[in-house]
């Protein structure tokens, strides 16, 4: 597996890098955001630095989310929970506070690359395309087209958007979806999911699609509703 390691610390670079060669993994080390694009291809995994000396992390994670489906975990000092969910709803499939543990750091670079393999709620078959009214939500191309236009999604949304869609009709739980599209549970993960729900309904414009139940979670609209 290789590692995009984006930091400009050297000390922990020094640290890191011979980490994650004992455990496996090569590495390329960006110490700014500004060329990371242009290092993408053959990256598995990018792990992202927000305290970067030319831009900040957040707008370089909206950059690769842009051009690259390439799981991104975040890895940086700012703990607070608005910059948990600022981060994931940029595009970061994790985020990692420093200081952390290796294992546990080597641990979710396994798992986002797992799920990125391996779409939440994927089979080795395809689904097909869902449709409610003018929304057709294609599972297999991870496309969603709102009245013939094409919607742009990040992962997250669009996976959250996959689940609903395919529960047809049926209440997902705030437990099952932050499960099975984060993988863990976290303090604040309800609000992130709420951060989601409400992109989603944004980007879509037709914000009663996706139909909120009060104490229990979320359910996309029957198409006769």
């Amino acid at each position: 597996m290789h590692i995009l390691l984006v930091e400009d610390d050297d000390r922990i670079c020094a640290a890191l890098r011979p980490a994650l060669h004992r455990h496996g993994m090569s590495t390329t080390r960006l110490d700014r955001g500004r060329d990371v694009l242009d290092h993408l291809e053959g990256a598995d995994v990018v792990l992202l630095d927000l305290g970067l000396p030319d831009r900040d992390g957040m707008d370089v994670c909206r950059d690769i989310r842009e051009v690259s489906e390439v799981p991104v975990l975040v890895v940086t000092a700012r703990g607070e929970i608005d910059d948990r969910i600022l981060g994931l709803h940029s595009g970061a499939d994790d985020y990692l506070v420093k200081p952390y543990d290796v294992g546990e750091l080597v641990a979710r670079i396994h798992a986002v690359h797992r799920r990125r393999r391996v779409p939440a709620s994927e089979g080795a078959s395809g689904d097909g395309v869902v449709e409610v009214r003018d929304v057709h939500v294609d599972l297999d191309r991870h496309q969603v087209t709102v009245d013939g236009e094409q919607v742009a999604l990040t992962r997250k949304e669009f996976q959250v958007l996959a689940m609903l869609a395919r529960a047809d009709g049926a209440v997902c739980t705030r437990n099952q979806i932050v499960a099975e599209v984060w993988g863990r549970t976290w303090p604040g993960a309800n609000r992130t999911l709420d951060v989601h729900v409400a992109t989603l309904r944004t980007k879509l414009g037709r914000p009663e699609l996706v139909q909120t139940v009060r104490g229990v979670g979320y359910r996309f609209a029957d198409a006769g509703e």
